[in-house]
């Protein structure tokens, strides 16, 4: 199998298990991070291949669409071993996949300039406004309200509160993770990037709170 049909083969998988998602994590979410970390590592000379194949698997693994994250890791695993004969490949696309979550803003650093890309790339989707819309999406399929004067920010250096979607706002999550990112980035042009769309979300934010609280005493 060479690169091209690998990658076709991907996509075919991540359609297959993302594409009823609508939690803001489906099919379209994952192409944009696939582009967006080619065109990255085409920035930075990073493997492309490897950078397309880890975008394109990210969200397949990822604990908030499976039973746990070591199913979600393990099914991405499966596939690999099926797919790609490599070894050294396999292990630095699961490597990049298993450390890449946000996780509060906790997580391990990336080891490889892939990795880098890639936590990039799908930060990346989660600021401006896809970043905006896909918050919005994702609060409602959890049963989060929009805002409340009443519910600060948490404290979100801790990963299990962070992943209690019970909690919080859709507002409040501008302020536990997406401000955050653009400070967060790996790359030069990831940073590049992030600028634009991190001062639109401050435009929106700031528009919300003008109309939020029109009229009132």
């Amino acid at each position: 199998m060479n690169d091209t049909q690998l990658i076709t083969a991907a996509e075919n998988f991540a359609k297959e298990q993302l594409g009823r998602d609508t939690t803001g994590h489906d099919w379209f979410h994952t192409n944009r991070v696939r582009n967006t970390a080619a065109l990255i590592a085409g920035m930075e000379g990073a493997n492309v291949v490897i950078c397309s194949i880890a975008a394109l698997l990210h969200d397949v693994a990822d604990e908030k669409l499976n039973p746990s994250k070591e199913a979600g890791l393990l099914k991405v695993s499966d596939w690999l071993d099926r797919h790609l004969p490599d070894e050294a490949a396999r292990k630095h696309i699961m490597e990049i996949i298993a450390t890449m979550s946000f996780s509060g803003g906790g997580g391990e650093p990336m080891s490889t300039l892939e990795g880098q890309v890639v936590q990039d790339a799908d930060r990346l989707d989660a600021l401006g406004a896809i970043g905006i819309t896909r918050t919005m999406v994702f609060s409602g399929a959890k049963g989060r309200p929009v805002y409340d004067p009443q519910l600060p920010p948490r404290d979100e250096s801790l990963q299990k509160e962070y992943r209690d979607y019970t909690k919080g706002t859709a507002v409040n999550h501008f302020y536990e993770k997406l401000l955050k990112l653009k400070d967060l980035m790996n790359t030069a042009y990831g940073r590049q990037l992030a600028e634009e769309r991190h001062q639109f979300m401050l435009s929106f934010l700031e528009q919300f709170y003008k109309e939020w609280n029109q009229g009132a005493e």
